[in-house]
């Protein structure tokens, strides 16, 4: 399945393209750091899009490690 380009909302120039991206979290003294994310990726500026499944999966795994203690952790994304 294609994902469907858009155009960028934070540029209104680029459009988008499947990618991967590195996104950081931050709640209180925890930093939760996760490389190669799926995302779609403004070809203009850089600005990327999450769906909703890998948003949800990233929250969960942020959680736990915040439950966990870790201070600054870095996980690559396996879907």
């Amino acid at each position: 399945m294609e994902a469907i380009k858009m155009y960028c909302v934070i540029c209104k120039q680029g459009q988008t393209n499947s990618g991967r991206v590195t996104v950081t979290l931050q709640r209180g003294e925890s930093t939760i750091v996760f490389r190669d994310v799926p995302a779609d990726v403004c070809v203009n500026c850089g600005e990327y899009y999450l769906s909703e499944e890998t948003t949800e999966k990233l929250l969960e795994r942020a959680e736990r490690a915040v439950q966990n203690g870790a201070m600054v952790e870095i996980q690559k994304f396996a879907a």
